[in-house]
């Protein structure tokens, strides 16, 4: 099946999900609170879409999300300067010793995850599908309390995403994540160049 049949035979919710995810993350990488609400709509009509495929650790992720969507809209909320309506909650960095945790959880994650996945369930690609779910689980804490390091787990997600949705024949989705991969990079960038964050990192 070439490229045009593949997309003519994507159904209309994957295009909404998708359209979704980009809105998703464009405002999260402007800080904008407005991500987290349009962020649960979009894992809402994903965990349909990856229980349908058989992608279950993806369906079970996108259950979690919803709940980490509204922690991080109140985390944001919460950590703005109240007298200052159009301020932002400040940007924060892991020390190496917690970005080396993290990165550990999340291979155990993986590790754990898709051998349950192996073992109990008919699932497709159970590692490869337990390795996106743990980091992504990582990524979005990380993004909820707005450390930078979340891109950096994002832009590793992505890169394994991109074939695993392909290779599953989840053709626009796969061509999402190609396009996470770029809004990734482009907010680790950004978020490096807030303002805020450079004062705060050269100390004033």
């Amino acid at each position: 099946m070439d490229i045009i049949a593949l997309l003519a035979a994507t159904p209309p919710i994957e295009w909404l999900a998708s359209a979704l995810g980009v809105g998703t993350v464009y405002f999260l990488i402007r800080q904008n609170i407005w991500a987290w609400p349009i962020g649960i709509a979009m894992v809402a009509l994903y965990a349909w879409i990856f229980f349908d495929a058989k992608l279950y650790s993806d369906f079970g992720l996108q259950i979690f999300f919803i709940i980490l969507q509204a922690y991080g809209w109140w985390f944001w909320l919460a950590h703005r300067d109240k007298a200052d309506a159009a301020s932002k909650a400040p940007i924060q960095t892991l020390s190496l010793r917690a970005r080396l945790l993290w990165l550990l959880a999340g291979l155990a994650a993986t590790y754990g995850i898709g051998t349950a996945m192996a073992t109990y369930t008919d699932a497709a690609l159970p590692y490869w599908d337990a390795l996106t779910t743990s980091f992504s689980v990582v990524a979005q804490i990380l993004l909820a309390r707005k450390y930078l390091e979340n891109w950096i787990f994002w832009i590793g997600v992505d890169v394994f995403a991109v074939g695993i949705y392909f290779y599953k024949g989840l053709t626009v989705t796969s061509g999402l994540y190609i396009i996470f991969l770029g809004m990734a990079i482009w907010g680790l960038v950004t978020w490096l160049r807030d303002e805020n964050f450079v004062k705060a990192r050269r100390g004033g």
